[in-house]
């Protein structure tokens, strides 16, 4: 386990650095930058004043030099400062990753927590009425752009009923305890999490139901029944742990892509995370924190990767990760 988790790790960093470089390059090939945007909000900026700037913040320079810059600061853990917020990029970011974690994350319990059950269900009673009713309800999931989904639900709940905040995070005030802050947070978070998991469910479940039927027809199942065992027993106890291990490497790759894949969803209620920042921040012409919110979204996949390798060699013995490292 040590040697893999090892091995890993190596990867791991080698495709950040690439990915830096990369996504340093095309953003550094944007057109115009911080300066120009600068001059376009103050017209009496005099060119000398722009040559100083840009002197300043390194702009003059070859791009490959200032990317040397940037990686010898990051390597001794100075990411820069955005530019938007004056601040570190650290600093900006972190409040962002921790909100984008409690919205995707909740989103993501609440989405396998349905349909796994659901997708069980469902192939269960393969061609029956409640298996082609929980399909069409899956396709329609499926089907349903997050951004239509999301006005919907504002118009509904917000707007007509008035039930629900539409957007933004709740503002704790000092003194508050910390049950009415909960409830106050959670408030804000129905909405989105709401269309998160719709999004979700209706995959997951597909993925669950068709591995579950896979499984269910097999010589082994086959066998237990002939046994006299109970359905639930077969079900539960020979199919349901079969069925779960390529589910569960589909579910660990989806939660780290869902982690810098909510961009719809945080745009469209001004939930302030981490999708939401690094396309403002690309709009902005904010290297450092574009740049850096990348790289969090890349390691953010990587170890779904990882997560589903181990997940997937925690439900099936027979595979030793040991052998891939």
């Amino acid at each position: 386990m040590s040697r893999y988790l090892a091995s890993r790790a190596v990867q791991t960093v080698v495709t950040l650095a690439l990915m830096s470089f990369v996504v340093y390059l095309l953003i550094g090939l944007m057109p115009g930058d911080p300066i120009d945007m600068m001059i376009a909000g103050d017209p009496n900026m005099r060119s000398e004043d722009a040559a100083r700037l840009r002197a300043v913040y390194g702009l003059d320079k070859p791009l490959l030099e200032r990317y040397a810059a940037w990686a010898w600061q990051a390597l001794q853990g100075n990411f820069g400062y955005s530019r938007t917020f004056s601040q570190p990029v650290l600093t900006v970011l972190w409040p962002r990753l921790v909100n984008t974690f409690v919205l995707a994350g909740l989103a993501f319990v609440i989405a396998v927590a349905i349909a796994l059950p659901l997708g069980i269900w469902a192939a269960s009673r393969p061609r029956s009425r409640i298996d082609y009713l929980i399909n069409l309800l899956c396709f329609g999931g499926i089907s349903t752009p997050p951004f239509w989904l999301a006005l919907l639900l504002i118009t509904l709940f917000a707007v007509k009923l008035g039930w629900l905040p539409a957007g933004g995070q709740a503002d704790i005030r000092p003194g508050t305890s910390w049950l009415a802050a909960l409830g106050d947070r959670s408030r804000y978070l129905v909405l989105p999490v709401t269309t998160l998991v719709l999004v979700q469910v209706g995959g997951y479940t597909r993925f669950m139901r068709g591995a579950m039927i896979e499984v269910l027809r097999q010589d082994y199942i086959r066998t237990a029944r002939a046994k006299g065992l109970p359905e639930g027993r077969v079900r539960w106890g020979h199919a349901f742990g079969n069925a779960l291990a390529p589910v569960l490497t589909i579910l660990a790759l989806s939660f780290g892509g869902l982690f810098s894949g909510a961009l719809i969803t945080e745009t469209m209620f001004a939930w302030p995370g981490m999708g939401k920042a690094i396309y403002q921040a690309i709009l902005d012409n904010d290297y450092n924190l574009a740049l850096v919110g990348l790289l969090i979204a890349t390691l953010a996949t990587m170890l779904g990767n990882l997560l589903a390798d181990l997940a997937y060699a925690w439900v099936d013995p027979r595979v030793s990760i040991e052998q891939s490292a």
